[in-house]
């Protein structure tokens, strides 16, 4: 008589919020903390990780202005200043979203860690939890494929089997995220599984521009109607 197995329990996972790009085009200001809303970017963010993961990480390229928000020792646990954030430092010469994903996975606990950039507010949690049900142990990335047929890989899980593969690309210069793909296992999170947990896609949408941020801003007016947006 053959007997029912029960599934493994899938296990924790680690997140981390990538704040250390120069912002140019935004005039410096850091982007995790643009109001839209009535609330930063990095408290939208937090709501949806901070519940969801072991622990959740800021990847930033300097403490400030960040450290105050993580308590006063960057290296301190998960949770430090009662924010459930724990800051970790780029300290690679260049400032890329792939340096950001090297530092996250160095420093994570756990195998695998859920990577967003910080100026995306309306990171869906459906589709973290998509995500998270598609992801298995073998992988090394899980990530959305998007109706135009690319893959977004700042939603994505990545394994720490990962890091010397970006390891040696950082030192060939070759910053491009996707580059290193094709030697790890990649998992797709499929097109259709997408849209049933992010029908419009907020997930994606984010403020790289001023006119980004005001597109935003009125996003967050539809969706939390009566909430004050600070300019």
């Amino acid at each position: 008589m053959l007997t029912a197995l029960t599934p493994a329990p899938r296990p924790a996972a680690s997140a981390a919020i990538l704040v250390g790009g120069a912002a140019t085009r935004m005039g410096g200001e850091p982007k995790a903390l643009l109001q839209v809303g009535g609330q930063s970017i990095l408290d939208w963010l937090r709501e949806v990780l901070v519940p969801r993961f072991a622990e959740v990480l800021l990847v930033a390229k300097k403490p400030q202005p960040y450290q105050n928000l993580c308590g006063a020792d960057a290296s301190g646990p998960s949770g430090a200043g009662g924010t459930g954030l724990r800051l970790v430092l780029d300290a690679l010469p260049d400032c890329s979203s792939l340096t950001g994903i090297h530092t996250a996975l160095a420093n994570v606990r756990t195998e695998h860690v859920f990577l967003t950039a910080c100026d995306t507010p309306f990171l869906q949690p459906q589709l973290v939890e998509a995500l998270n049900a598609h992801l298995r142990p073998e992988d090394d990335v899980t990530l959305p494929l998007k109706p135009d047929g690319y893959f977004e890989p700042l939603c994505a899980f990545y394994s720490r089997r990962c890091l010397p593969h970006i390891s040696a690309q950082l030192a060939r210069g070759d910053h491009k995220i996707t580059r290193f793909f094709d030697r790890v296992r990649v998992n797709p999170l499929p097109v259709e599984t997408l849209l049933q947990a992010d029908p419009a896609l907020l997930s994606f949408k984010n403020a790289n521009t001023p006119e980004e941020l005001r597109a935003l801003r009125e996003i967050a007016a539809k969706l939390r109607p009566g909430q004050e947006n600070t300019p």
